[in-house]
């Protein structure tokens, strides 16, 4: 269940819809601030599969001069903070998945620890980003790129709404670890080999809205879908490529 937490938790705050997050950026360049809280997340067990689950999930997202952590950038420190844009540097969780979400045969795909440089910017009313990770631990081996740009739109003194779109590229030593099929694998499962390489990974598009109930409390809900591109799209583990998402949350921000 924590991996399985940890996935959905990463990539749906990668594609930039964390409630919490996305309003805490909206709301402009708050030096320290604490928001916690809680979400339900309805997401896949793992990319590609077709076993949805519906289950809670604690939002984080807490910044103490240039130190942060965050679901969206992990834990880290901002080594340029300047008026159009930020590069920060930190640690991150990299999802694997379940053996009981996988295929039989498959196995379990332990997550692990990668190292992340990103870049957030503002250009005029998008907001962009663009961040790399290195996986460094666990079973998940490679690198990740990401891209995305969300549109914040203020449509009362309360209510936002954000729609953004979003890229991840990931090398061949990533596709293989989490997408490929060794030998073993395939005759423990019946499905055929097969050895990915790099690419873009996958694209999503996303919906968020965040409603300030009071000046401490705010609701959001996020709906997302996303389609697994390139060879990760091919790969045999794969069941539906096109996934769709979506949470609740209610965060406190002290």
């Amino acid at each position: 269940m924590i991996v399985l937490r940890k996935f959905v938790a990463y990539s749906l705050v990668g594609l930039g819809i964390c409630a919490a997050a996305t309003s805490a950026v909206a709301q402009g360049r708050a030096p320290d601030r604490a928001v916690i809280g809680i979400a339900a997340v309805y997401a896949p067990g793992y990319q590609g599969g077709d076993d949805y689950r519906l289950m809670p999930f604690p939002v984080i997202d807490v910044a103490y001069g240039r130190f942060f952590a965050s679901g969206r950038k992990g834990v880290g420190y901002v080594v340029v903070d300047g008026p159009v844009a930020k590069v920060s540097a930190g640690a991150t969780y990299v999802p694997g998945y379940r053996r009981r979400d996988a295929p039989v045969g498959i196995g379990r795909l332990d997550g692990g620890a990668g190292l992340r440089l990103a870049t957030d910017m503002r250009l005029g009313g998008v907001l962009a980003s663009l961040g790399g990770t290195k996986v460094v631990s666990g079973d998940v081996d490679g690198a990740l790129l990401d891209a995305n740009l969300a549109y914040p739109v203020r449509v009362s003194d309360r209510l936002s709404v954000t729609p953004s779109v979003s890229a991840t590229w990931a090398d061949a030593e990533y596709n293989r670890a989490y997408f490929g099929i060794s030998a073993a694998q395939a005759a423990a499962s019946k499905l055929p080999a097969y050895r990915p390489g790099g690419g873009v990974k996958d694209v999503s598009l996303s919906l968020n809205a965040s409603y300030r109930l009071t000046d401490r409390v705010s609701l959001g809900a996020t709906a997302s879908l996303n389609r697994l591109t390139g060879d990760a799209r091919k790969s045999p583990i794969v069941v539906d490529p096109t996934q769709p998402s979506a949470v609740l949350s209610a965060s406190y921000r002290f």
